[in-house]
């Protein structure tokens, strides 16, 4: 991990806090523990298979996979990997050359050791690039192996899928979120209120590299941490606003609520945000079984019409008249 020298040096400033702050160890990595104790084996043993490592933003993929290569490789990491990610050209050209030139090298590692080659974000690889991977893993299997990391493991070719082990990353809880932000404020002195830090992780929502480049840009622009300022600078639709809509649908009074959707319409927050906002509010919303069932059920059609491309006003207004009529008609079972 890089230095935590504080905020006075001016050059701590140039450095991405997600960057600083990125474990160097399998085991300084958070969350998903059986993931990572699977990681761990290897690296301790050294017997490394082709693996792929699914899931969604943020969770530690590729960090696992360069600490890995690190604790594998130790001083021979330069010579002994290859990396590649979806800014790099990887079409069938790359595949041919570079990686098999890379796997003909003779380099000389530690006994038992692989070279290792990092496919990052391997589902936008395209399926002719995969195709020509599929025979450059068996062929030289000896001396390389084959780290790919991508969102969803469907998109990766059914035969290089059956060629790797599968290792599934999930969204990151609360407390894990929170327990590495109390690392980064006080490594970087950073004054907060506990809500600033709420409103972080809401925003976040599972995504630790979220959360670190949120928790920074809002210290860089208020120099504080509160509520206020991260919503400003996340720039999601508040919750609190959401609520107040979600209570007057309750409540009945339906043109308060058309009132405070106009609010959010208008502030320029597009229908995918306020919708996918409503949704997390009202999934933890303190309300009836039943009746929260009926509100889920709606907005997913909403959010699927949405999705289709018919993401107007009138849409939003419609959802929250079916809300109030759900309301209504909705009986206890």
């Amino acid at each position: 991990m890089a230095s935590s020298s504080g905020s006075s040096s001016s050059s701590s400033y140039d450095m991405p806090w997600v960057e600083k702050y990125r474990p160097s160890k399998v085991a300084d990595i958070v969350g998903n523990e059986e993931a990572v104790s699977r990681l761990q084996v290897i690296a301790r043993d050294g017997n490394m298979p082709n693996f792929i490592l699914s899931g969604p933003p943020g969770t530690g993929k590729t960090t696992s996979i360069l600490a890995l290569a690190h604790e594998l490789l130790g001083p021979n990491y330069k010579d002994g990997v290859l990396e590649l990610n979806a800014s790099d050209e990887r079409g069938i050209d790359v595949v041919r050359n570079k990686i098999k030139m890379f796997a003909q090298k003779k380099v000389t590692l530690p006994p038992g050791r692989h070279k290792v080659v990092i496919l990052d974000e391997a589902d936008s690889m395209t399926t002719g690039a995969q195709q020509a991977l599929r025979r450059t893993m068996e062929i030289y299997s000896n001396t390389t192996r084959f780290a790919l990391a991508c969102n969803t493991s469907s998109k990766i070719i059914e035969p290089i899928q059956s060629r790797c082990a599968i290792v599934r990353f999930s969204r990151l809880t609360d407390q894990e979120i929170l327990g590495r932000l109390m690392v980064v404020l006080q490594a970087e002195k950073v004054p907060y209120v506990p809500e600033g830090l709420e409103a972080i992780i809401f925003t976040a929502d599972g995504d630790m590299r979220q959360a670190l480049n949120n928790l920074q840009a809002t210290y860089s622009g208020f120099r504080f941490v509160n509520q206020d300022n991260v919503f400003k600078v996340c720039d999601q639709p508040h919750p609190l606003h959401v609520k107040n809509m979600v209570r007057n649908v309750l409540e009945g009074k339906f043109d308060d609520a058309c009132a405070a959707l106009k609010q959010l319409y208008d502030m320029g927050y597009s229908p995918t945000d306020i919708i996918t906002t409503l949704f997390r509010i009202i999934k933890n919303y303190d309300m009836a079984e039943y009746l929260k069932l009926e509100f889920m059920k709606e907005i997913g059609f909403a959010h699927m019409r949405i999705c289709d491309g018919v993401g107007s006003y009138l849409q939003l207004c419609g959802l929250l008249a079916k809300l109030s009529i759900v309301r209504e008609t909705a009986k206890a079972p």
